[in-house]
């Protein structure tokens, strides 16, 4: 004779807790992160030496570029220019952590943890939700350090305490966009070299938009992809919310370009992480 069948809720010890297990992966991230801290100081450490590359080496000459002049002094170029690539060096720092995201993700594939993890009775859900949330925890601290370096070496925000509170919000959710797209190439790459290659494009994006120069320096068709690429209205939405300035129509455009990045990035890491090993 067959068993019966079960029937009413599942026991306790046999359902999923997609929160409780959430919080375990965070906890496993963060503390992988506090483990090998070396990752973190060289995410950090690139946007710092761009940063004080294009401030005390090109910074003189861009700045008084930037105000059409070429008299007004090294020292007044160097400061007009730290106000203006402030804001992509922050976008740098993003784009720098979430690489890290990815070569996270490929350590785990080619490891055997992630084969593991799918035997095991957890919410499939909260391995690549504890990845983001560390990641973006992670962004967080090196966004800290590196606008900390800014406004040593002579960048000067306007903003109010609203607009910090807007700044900090659009870059968590510039971030969350970022890490989704992160995990999934980290997933897909077949090795940690091929996982830090990937990412790589974000990093080079704000240096073909509006990031460095001004767009309309540029010849045409350079223009043309540096105005409707993604990154250049994130970045002028950064540097409106920080200088106080008109941000007209970027804000939306950026977080439109956020919204689709984040749900391409999710749909596409879900997809190849309930793939079949």
């Amino acid at each position: 004779m067959s068993a019966p069948a079960l029937t009413g809720p599942a026991p306790a010890s046999l359902r999923f807790h997609p929160l409780r297990d959430s919080a375990t992966m965070l906890r496993r991230n963060l503390k992988r992160m506090l483990r090998y801290p070396s990752m973190t100081v060289m995410l950090v450490g690139m946007p710092v030496v761009f940063l004080l590359l294009f401030v005390y080496v090109l910074g003189g000459t861009l700045g008084a570029g930037l105000d059409g002049t070429a008299d007004i002094g090294a020292a007044a170029g160097r400061a007009a220019y730290a106000n203006y690539v402030a804001p992509a060096i922050i976008l740098m720092t993003v784009a720098a952590t979430v690489q890290g995201t990815a070569i996270s993700i490929a350590m785990d594939m080619t490891e055997g943890i992630i084969t593991r993890f799918r035997t095991m009775h957890i919410a499939r859900v909260s391995v690549l939700t504890g990845h983001v949330l560390g990641s973006v925890i992670q962004a967080v601290f090196s966004l800290v350090v590196v606008i900390g370096v800014a406004l040593l070496v002579g960048f000067r925000p306007t903003a109010g305490p609203a607009a910090w509170l807007a700044t900090a919000g659009f870059l968590v959710a510039v971030t969350f966009a970022l890490v989704w797209l992160s995990v999934a190439l980290g997933q897909v790459s077949r090795s940690v070299e091929t996982a830090s290659n990937l990412p790589m494009p974000l990093v080079l994006l704000p240096f073909l938009g509006s990031g460095f120069v001004p767009t309309d320096s540029m010849p045409a068709g350079l223009r043309w992809f540096a105005e409707y690429q993604p990154f250049t209205p994130i970045i002028e939405t950064l540097r409106g919310l920080l200088m106080d300035e008109p941000i007209g129509n970027n804000a939306w455009i950026a977080l439109a370009w956020c919204a689709v990045i984040a749900l391409v990035g999710y749909l596409w890491s879900k997809r190849l992480f309930n793939r079949e090993s």
